[in-house]
């Protein structure tokens, strides 16, 4: 399972109504670690399928969302657990600071 794009319409069933726990990163395309974090979080959408969804929101193309989560600096990594924020990071986290928090999540 890859990645799965999400706006203002398709976030209610594919974050708030998972059955599965779901990792959103808000980005932006003019974003240079959002773009290094892409490649990461594909990998872990493999890696986690099954376990946490991963999807991503532009930020750009969804103000209205990225309000909604007081998103004020990108890459901004939200984590949904039957749809409650559970954790949050932002900024960039290397891959193995990632990782744990994919753990924490799959396993809570």
């Amino acid at each position: 399972m890859s990645t799965v794009h999400v706006d203002e319409t398709s976030f209610p069933s594919e974050v708030l109504l998972s059955k599965e726990p779901v990792a959103v990163d808000f980005y932006a395309e003019w974003c240079g670690p959002c773009k290094m974090l892409s490649p990461v979080l594909e990998k872990f959408s493999e890696k986690y399928s099954g376990k946490v969804k991963v999807a991503k929101v532009d930020v750009d193309s969804n103000p209205e969302l990225a309000g909604r989560f007081r998103i004020r600096g990108v890459p901004t990594m939200i984590f949904f657990k039957e749809g409650k924020v559970v954790d949050q990071v932002v900024g960039l986290l290397p891959p193995a600071g990632l990782a744990a928090k994919f753990d924490a999540l799959a396993a809570a």
